[in-house]
């Protein structure tokens, strides 16, 4: 019989060092000459990215070895960084930002691009085949000392030492070109200020010139209200592009002629927010069927019949699949299995595991792991509000009769992102020990349509927040939690959200807020404090400037800490350039001499998000502490956090 034992003072056999093995995530996966090739994030290498490909025995073959970090700035987010071509693997080196080839057979690395004047001042990005000697990609260069001082421009870069070539500068933001089948046209994406990639874009060709040069563009797709997040040359003359005129990513095939035809008009997402250059949702995979992801799960789109079938609806795949071995290579986790790289047999329905160890550490006894309860709660004024619970869950405890668990809301980051309902340790180290964890698809969030997403459009710091409180709320009214140890947590604009419900609503009694925005006017306006890709984001999301000035004071919680309901923790990498620490900074140190509790930790060398694995086993447990401390459970074996008023 399981012993009884507080909430949150469970023990559990998931440390936070497991938490940080689990970070070796496998990313911008492609498929090389019959062989699944990926990029490995390694929290253990201080968050280095590996290139590796899976050996005929199933061992994990290393093609990208250290000190190389297959890593890029662009958009400070980043997008593909490797190639392979004419037998060599070219990529983007984190370090200098320069585009780099080496030789397997070998091991001699040679830079393709010149350095720059200034440190990474220069970065390339969406490394894709060009013509015979060449790959194209996207360059970014830095003009000026603002993070928005910066130009983008479509560029050849020779594999054999001749001038980098500039191809075209249409948009200010970009997408590398695709070179048609027959070489006499590209095609890319592009979009403008004050335009997020998933309110609009534009689908370019330009015609290819015998020498090399790009004639005038015209735009084949999109335009103001239509976004399109992928696009793939099926024959010299069509394109096929997933683009949502109807208010959903569906895939289209699109004419040089001007011609357009939705294959499978269906009320599904197709694609995805074009987060990072080089994602992509769908694959030919012939004779009229197409490898789709509908809102993250595998799909077969049959043009014949106009249906869209899911393979297996119990696992979620990642945006980066590519054909291979008869079926389909990809990213994918599920309720019991972390990110790992699968094939899927598309007749069958049967998943292998390409690499099964991850990290080389093994997943805990499944007794320990939650299973996602896929929800759909609903506001107040009806909206509904997708959400998945993950429920306390340890073979060894229960709490008493008395007591309720606590929960924590997480908040995802985007704020056009989402969560899905798949195993994530960060959320069992603390279910494990008795806390609950609901992950909230807030209005704004992808995977819904246009219509959910621009639930949004001005409205944020109001309908997210309502939208977690909402789920907060009814999951006290259902008797799932106890109302008096809610905390939120996010990072990024999850951050943001987390800090400003706790200054104008009264349902938390704490927050966890990692790299946040806080001060929305000096994050954004007139340059501001964040980088150039996101600078112009709050015009949806707020509104434009000046005319709405009264709003971003009011929606910025540093404007509201004499409401705040409780307790905060503040976790910042001080090396930020999307959320900066000066955010963070002001905000604490306006909350000196009061009488709010609080801790703030930085971590040195951190970016957006942490990927060292000493930071994330501290941050993980200085909030197991925090909440401890707040909520009144003892953490055994962790230190507190300095908690002071």
């Amino acid at each position: 019989m399981p012993e009884i034992a507080p909430y949150g003072a469970w023990p559990s056999p998931i440390t936070a060092a497991d938490v940080a093995a689990a970070g070796n995530t496998p990313q911008w996966l492609d498929v090389v000459d019959g062989e699944v090739w990926w990029a490995e994030a390694r929290p253990s290498e201080r968050g280095r990215v590996a290139l590796v490909k899976a050996g005929p025995d199933g061992a994990v073959e290393e093609l990208l070895p250290a000190p190389w970090n297959a890593r890029n700035r662009v958009h400070e987010y980043g997008g593909r960084p490797w190639l392979a071509i004419d037998g060599k693997i070219a990529f983007t080196h984190w370090d200098d930002q320069r585009v780099h080839l080496r030789d397997p057979a070998t091991g001699e690395v040679t830079a393709l691009t010149a350095e720059p004047e200034v440190p990474q001042g220069v970065r390339y990005s969406d490394l894709r085949p060009g013509r015979p000697g060449e790959l194209w990609a996207v360059r970014e260069t830095s003009t000026g000392p603002r993070r928005t001082d910066i130009t983008r421009a479509l560029v050849a870069i020779s594999l054999t030492g001749a001038p980098e070539r500039e191809l075209t500068a249409s948009h200010h933001f970009l997408t590398a070109p695709q070179l048609s089948p027959d070489h006499t046209h590209a095609a890319w994406l592009g979009w403008n200020h004050p335009d997020m990639p998933w309110d609009a874009t534009e689908l370019c060709v330009a015609e290819v010139r015998p020498d090399g040069t790009f004639g005038p563009h015209r735009v084949l797709a999109g335009g103001p209200g239509v976004s399109v997040c992928q696009l793939h040359w099926e024959t010299p003359t069509t394109i096929l592009a997933l683009l949502d005129p109807d208010g959903w990513w569906n895939l289209h095939r699109l004419g040089l002629d001007g011609t357009s035809h939705n294959l499978a008009p269906v009320t599904e997402e197709l694609g995805g927010a074009l987060w990072k250059l080089g994602l992509t949702w769908f694959t030919p995979l012939g004779d009229g069927k197409h490898a789709v992801l509908n809102s993250g799960r595998l799909a077969v789109l049959d043009e014949h019949t106009a249906q869209v079938t899911t393979i297996d609806p119990e696992t979620t795949w990642a945006a980066g699949i590519a054909p291979y071995g008869g079926g389909i290579a990809g990213l994918a986790a599920g309720p019991r299995r972390e990110t790992t790289v699968l094939h899927a047999d598309l007749t069958t329905g049967t998943l292998t595991e390409l690499n099964p160890h991850p990290g080389n550490h093994a997943l805990p006894d499944p007794a320990y792991l939650p299973t996602p309860e896929e929800r759909v709660f609903t506001t107040a004024d009806g909206e509904p509000v997708p959400a998945y619970v993950y429920p306390p869950a340890n073979p060894e405890f229960t709490g008493p009769d008395d007591q309720l668990p606590p929960y924590l809301v997480h908040v995802h980051g985007g704020p056009t992102g989402r969560n899905y309902p798949v195993l994530d340790l960060d959320f069992t180290y603390f279910t494990s020990r008795g806390i609950g964890v609901v992950a909230v698809n807030y209005g704004g969030s992808t995977g819904y349509g246009r219509r959910f997403r621009e639930r949004l459009r001005e409205q944020w710091g109001v309908v997210d927040v309502a939208d977690c409180v909402a789920v907060a709320r009814q999951l006290v009214e259902e008797g799932a939690a106890d109302p008096d140890r809610l905390a939120i947590r996010g990072g990024s604009a999850g951050g943001y959200t987390s800090a400003v419900t706790m200054t104008t609503e009264r349902a938390f009694r704490a927050a966890t807020v990692k790299y946040p925005i806080l001060d929305l006017h000096r994050w954004t306006a007139d340059g501001g404090e964040t980088h150039d890709f996101e600078s112009r984001y709050l015009d949806g999301l707020i509104g434009p400037l000046p005319e709405t000035a009264d709003r971003y004071h009011d929606r910025s919680p540093i404007n509201n800490t004499g409401t705040l309901a409780g307790p905060l923790l503040f976790l910042q990498g001080l090396d930020d350039q999307i959320c900066p620490p000066e955010q963070a900074d002001r905000f604490v140190a306006s909350l000196r001499g009061t009488e709010v509790p609080h801790a703030y930790l930085t971590f040195d060398g951190e970016q957006h998000g942490f990927r060292k694995a000493e930071t994330i086993i501290a941050a993980l447990e200085a909030e197991l502490a925090f909440y401890g401390q707040v909520f009144g459970f003892d953490t055994p074996g962790v230190a507190q956090v300095d908690l002071r008023p």
